[in-house]
């Protein structure tokens, strides 16, 4: 069994190699961009679309320009990746994964990678990168398998490195019972053995604090360097939310696979659930306040990242994922089975009223959840999700930030 696995570190450039990783990631954005622009014009022309390769054609020609000289300074290969991206992006927007690629902004997901030429010290805690020399970075931890390819990415005035490798691995056998997974709104996730984890709530934590510094950014002249230094401050405290999330989601994802062989969650398009209400049916005051602090929740929950983190963790560990339709019958008593709602107003406390059982409401829908995901393997249906998928993460989020 091959595993794909990502490590992320914090790079330590001097002041002339982040000047040239600068100028890198400028490189890699112009061709983006100009390749996405050439694309809309032979959209609106009614002519094909270009391929990877056909598009590999243009950027020589673009290279030889005069005007355009200062590409030939970043490596080939780095702008070859720039134009996968873009072939990615594309491929997800076809399959409906994605929205329309956009034009790339300076100062935000500043990238570019190498797929080979790269050479990697872990003794001595440095990385040979073309046309940048020897870097070196914080080691908190070793690199596993062959190293495939590996992306520079600036955020919030720093460097990284994300590190792709590739390891066989002895198939695993699931270890531990079935759980069923109830993500909540007040609660972040409920299981059906009773145990309720609080949310951790990253970005009502500095909501005020962020809004404090947004608003003295306003108050800046754009592009001034006290504007500069304000939107630090902004860049600085949307890390550490994004951090501290992440965080929680990768040490709550993994206690769960580790401690479980088959998970069973709820199927919930969240980009679906978090839709702002528009158009007729929109209700301004009161209820639209409620529906967009009710998105924000499940936002800042990161339902979707929790579940594609136990998607391909309870696969490395040789577990199993089924997701099920969440029903009517959530709601039913696990002691008599009968379909009953909460008495508790909020809906927080299940009381059945035929025989009397009590217990948390969202772990009532878990049990029941669990009991769905068993009768849908009972039933002969597909493979679940942790067999069929792609197990592995390949983006450089999914490693432990050094």
């Amino acid at each position: 069994m091959k595993r794909h696995q990502a490590f992320k570190f914090e790079l330590k450039p001097d002041g002339e190699q982040q000047r040239i990783m600068r100028r890198f990631a400028g490189s890699c954005r112009f061709v983006f961009n100009k390749a996405l622009a050439l694309q809309l014009e032979r959209r609106e022309a009614g002519e094909k679309h270009l391929g990877y390769v056909a598009m590999c054609k243009s950027l020589t020609e673009w290279k030889a320009k005069p005007e355009m000289l200062w590409l030939t300074e970043t490596p080939s290969q780095a702008l070859q990746q720039a134009l996968k991206n873009l072939e990615r992006a594309y491929k997800n927007f076809f399959e409906n994964r994605a929205d329309f690629p956009r034009f790339k902004k300076k100062g935000r997901f500043d990238s570019f990678r190498y797929p080979q030429g790269f050479k990697l010290d872990q003794g001595n805690s440095r990385l040979f990168l073309p046309k940048l020399g020897w870097i070196g970075y914080r080691k908190s931890r070793d690199v596993l398998g062959e190293a495939k390819n590996v992306t520079v990415s600036s955020s919030c005035g720093k460097w990284f490195v994300s590190i792709q490798t590739e390891r066989e691995c002895e198939p695993s056998v699931p270890q531990g019972s079935a759980v069923g997974i109830v993500m909540g709104n007040t609660h972040f996730a409920a299981l059906s053995d009773g145990r309720v984890i609080e949310p951790l709530d990253s970005f009502k934590k500095h909501e005020q604090r962020l809004a404090r510094y947004q608003r003295a950014m306003r108050r800046r002249v754009k592009f001034s360097n006290n504007w500069k230094k304000a939107k630090v401050k902004v860049q600085r405290i949307n890390a550490d939310i994004g951090n501290t999330r992440r965080d929680f989601l990768h040490k709550t994802s993994s206690q769960i696979s580790q401690n479980h062989a088959m998970m069973v969650i709820e199927d919930v398009r969240v980009n679906t659930v978090s839709t702002p209400v528009k158009g007729p049916h929109a209700r301004p005051g009161k209820t639209g306040t409620q529906k967009a602090r009710f998105n924000h929740s499940i936002l800042d929950q990161g339902w979707f990242e929790f579940r594609r983190q136990i998607e391909y963790k309870s696969a490395w560990r040789g577990g199993y994922l089924v997701p099920v339709v969440p029903d009517p019958a959530s709601r039913a008593c696990p002691g008599c089975s009968r379909v009953a709602n909460c008495e508790d107003p909020s809906q927080v406390r299940f009381a059945c009223v035929e025989c009397g059982y009590v217990e948390h409401a969202d772990v009532v829908g878990a049990i029941n959840l669990l009991r769905a995901g068993h009768a849908r393997l009972a039933c002969g249906e597909p493979t679940p999700l942790g067999r069929s998928m792609k197990q592995e993460p390949t983006e450089a989020d999914d490693a432990l930030v050094a």
